[in-house]
């Protein structure tokens, strides 16, 4: 793993929130720490209400962990565009982040430990 990326399990309970619909719950997050960036918290895909999702055609690049997919969130409230990520084959040494997807906080989404 690149030395400035380190991924261990987030403690306790973890939520995403969004136009007043929890999106996600779980016991089971994983904490991403990349150099001098905030933390990321990665929700695996079983713990995720999928049906509020649509993935898009937005894809990035990260020389450490891969290519990455985007997902927007629609609900109600509307749609927030490319809300969530995912590396669906992260390069080896962020292995363990498959089957995840890490949301963007704003005004509109909430990523909290409760």
């Amino acid at each position: 793993m690149a030395d400035h990326i380190k991924i261990r399990k987030a403690e306790g309970t973890w939520v995403v929130r969004s136009g007043g619909a929890v999106l996600a719950e779980t016991n089971n997050a994983l904490e991403l720490s990349e150099g001098d960036y905030a933390s990321v918290y990665y929700f695996p895909r079983e713990d995720i209400a999928m049906a509020f999702l649509d993935r898009t055609d937005k894809t990035t690049n990260c020389p450490w962990k891969g290519d990455a997919n985007y997902f927007s969130i629609v609900s109600q409230s509307g749609t927030i565009e490319n809300a969530a990520w995912t590396y669906e084959n992260p390069n080896d040494d962020v292995a363990d982040i498959k089957g995840y997807l890490a949301f963007y906080s704003s005004d509109d989404v909430t990523v909290e430990r409760v």
